[in-house]
């Protein structure tokens, strides 16, 4: 469906006409900031008078006249929401975020008329009880369960005051995550380390350009810029030799949305872990843990603790080991001063280099952008048979890219828009959304799938390079975006990425393993100067360095979900001092001084920024111990790219949605339930002693 459902078109609104552009994408030049309030007002009404006439219904509940008429109602308000949120978080600016504040508590009104109507819960609740004897298919049953699920859990089988508490609840919640996400964004906006030539002892060619482009994008012509974007600023922290420098940006880093004034977020984490508590508590649970895993493939807290425990002790060992390595380079090398957080990837990388002949600096040429997206597209090729063509489409930025997607038989399966370099205008961090997504209710509808990254931008005329890790991001997000490309479901609840967010990690995550593949280096590393593909040598002193400082990078990530779970399971946090509690939290999981949280709470936009994540942080661990097991999958055929356990995965995991449980998504590909095993091996934890 392209443009207006239900609504009058209004020409002067290009959110209010049919979209008739390629591909049915919206006329997303032309759109205004000034044009998302009246659209927004004009689809919600009309989604309103939909849901209303649906409660109204005199005929008796049937699937058809309940089910059927929620999943095609809101077409129009979905349109405009997600054009507005793709802007908000890739292209944003004074006018979208006062549009933000604004319709993000209406939104969460018109969320809360839906699933707090009485009448709308009652013809649920009655197909629900009903559901064996309705003679719906497998599909059309997991929609109903679904819904029958959302509506509970949202309060729609309470009594009128608490659901009143539970909208009031919502809509404040609603404006506190929008205020939490632009405050960090004012803070990363508002900072830029600016150098001298003599300021950048240590910095290699690559990551200089990058520094002056940055300056120059910044109005500071002939000099350099680091920024709060984790590729300027890690990178900054890898190789600078500038001690006093590198802790200047560190804690620049690390202090985002604890600076005090406007932006400090303190006070709203505080606010809204004691409204997620008492949600929670109104719907019957003990805590916002216990409500938020209910319903994720853990289902309890303590199996989510579990898992991050049996990790978190030879983690810390690992790190520990690792600690001691760094500190006797530091000791060797002359150094009187410990071991600090801001020195742990400036003396990682001289180790790595010490340990295995290899330095980012001699890496990074061979991952240029433009062939590390041609290397995400051939996986995906060999795997399922897609292809991705080029195309000039009007898009909301100039650093954006649109590809056709086909199948093998070169049939449209949908529209992928990349939009790779960081900006002033763009959230930090990187992921997968959607302008469109796919269904089959109203025809055959196409997803247009987008990766939204903040990776450094070269210097005119110079190409873009990646660090491994970004590279690894960029195969992470693909891994997302194909799961909502090749999403084959009927209804629209069911589409894509909507299925538990401790599931919906294993495609991202599991994509991430193709990165490593030799033939695909071996045919995408290729010098950005010489055109030369890496050194077999280089590549396999590179593949061997995997579980290099996996300790760190386990110790940063566990730390973060395992305060997450806490932070959610107290009771009440009106008085709570953030900082101090992140503190205390961390000291009683003995965390290693010299590491922090790659997420601290004040910053973690993953929590609080919209909350996709709260309590739900560990998923990305719990995902890890399915993407280990499903890769292994394609090991034991000697084949990476092995069709049949190819098509298993397509069918299973990336084209089927939330078409049924996740337990049992998995073991319709592998034939069973992983153990924690695989991941241990990934991670060089295995015969970690746990400390």
């Amino acid at each position: 469906m392209n443009g207006m459902n239900d609504l009058q078109s209004v020409p002067d609104n290009p959110l209010l006409t049919d979209w008739t552009g390629a591909f049915g994408l919206p006329p997303l030049p032309a759109i205004k900031p000034d044009h998302f309030s009246p659209a927004f007002d004009r689809a919600l009404a009309a989604h309103r008078a939909e849901l209303d006439a649906i409660s109204a219904n005199p005929e008796p509940p049937s699937f058809d006249n309940t089910v059927v008429a929620l999943e095609m109602s809101g077409r129009d308000l979905e349109h405009v929401a997600n054009v507005f949120f793709v802007l908000a978080g890739a292209d944003t600016g004074d006018a979208i975020e006062a549009v933000e504040r604004d319709i993000s508590p209406l939104l969460a009104r018109h969320s809360n008329a839906f699933y707090l109507d009485r009448a709308l819960y009652a013809r649920i609740a009655d197909l629900y009880a009903r559901r064996d004897s309705l003679g719906l298919n497998a599909e059309q049953a997991r929609v109903l369960d679904r819904y029958h699920t959302r509506f509970v859990r949202a309060g729609g089988a309470l009594d009128k005051p608490a659901q009143d508490r539970l909208a009031a609840i919502n809509e404040r919640m609603a404006s506190l995550g929008t205020q939490f996400g632009q405050n960090v964004l004012a803070d990363e906006k508002s900072y830029a380390l600016v150098l001298e030539e003599g300021d950048l002892a240590g910095l290699p060619d690559f990551a200089r350009d990058a520094a002056r482009a940055a300056a120059e994008e910044r109005g500071h012509a002939g000099k350099y810029a680091i920024t709060l974007a984790r590729s300027s600023c890690e990178s900054f922290l890898q190789f600078s030799s500038r001690r006093d420098l590198r802790e200047k940006i560190f804690q620049a880093w690390i202090k985002r949305g604890e600076n005090g004034g406007s932006t400090d977020n303190r006070a709203l984490i505080a606010e809204m872990v004691t409204l997620r508590a008492e949600r929670a508590n109104r719907l019957g649970f003990a805590t916002y843990a216990d409500y938020r895993l209910d319903d994720q493939m853990a289902k309890t807290p303590q199996a989510a603790r579990n898992l991050l425990d049996e990790v978190w002790g030879r983690a810390r060992a690992k790190a520990v080991a690792e600690r001691e390595a760094l500190q006797t380079v530091i000791t060797e090398e002359g150094g009187n001063f410990a071991l600090a957080p801001h020195d742990w990837r400036y003396y990682t990388e001289k180790l790595r280099k010490a340990k295995f002949d290899l330095d980012e600096a001699e890496i990074k040429p061979y991952f240029q952008l433009d062939k590390m997206i041609d290397a995400a597209f051939e996986t995906a090729h060999r795997l399922f048979g897609l292809s991705f063509t080029p195309v000039s489409v009007p898009l909301y930025h100039p650093d954006a890219r649109a590809f056709e997607v086909t199948d093998a038989q070169g049939r449209h399966v949908g529209l992928f828009i990349g939009d790779y370099f960081a900006r002033g205008s763009k959230h930090s961090g990187a992921w997968m959304t959607s302008l469109r997504d796919q269904e089959k209710l109203s025809g055959d509808v196409r997803p247009v799938i987008l990766n939204v990254c903040n990776f450094s931008k070269p210097a005119a005329g110079e190409k873009a390079l990646l660090s491994f890790d970004d590279a690894r991001t960029l195969f992470h997000e693909f891994g997302h975006a194909l799961h909502g490309l090749l999403s084959n479901v009927t209804y629209p609840l069911l589409a894509g990425t909507s299925v538990p967010s401790d599931f919906v990690e294993l495609p991202s995550q599991l994509y991430e393993h193709w990165l490593e593949v030799p033939e695909i280096l071996q045919k995408y590393a290729r010098h950005a100067h010489t055109g030369e593909p890496m050194p077999k040598a280089l590549l396999d002193r590179l593949l061997a360095t995997r579980t290099f400082n996996q300790g760190f990078a386990t110790v940063e990530y566990t730390a973060c979900a395992l305060v997450d779970l806490d932070i959610h399971a107290l009771p009440d946090a009106a008085k709570l001092d953030v900082s101090q509690f992140e503190k205390d939290d961390l000291d009683r999981i003995h965390m290693p001084a010299e590491i922090v949280m790659r997420h601290r709470l004040p910053h973690f936009q993953h929590l609080f920024s919209g909350g996709g994540y709260a309590a739900g942080y560990y998923s990305y661990m719990w995902s890890e111990v399915l993407d280990a097991d499903a890769f292994e999958a394609f090991v034991e055929t000697g084949n990476a790219f092995d069709p049949e356990t190819a098509k298993r995965l397509r069918d299973f995991i990336y084209s089927a949605g939330n078409l049924r449980d996740p337990a049992e998504a998995y073991k319709a590909f592998r034939g069973r339930l992983p153990a924690v095993d695989a991941l241990l091996k990934k991670r060089g934890l295995a015969d970690a002693v746990p400390a």
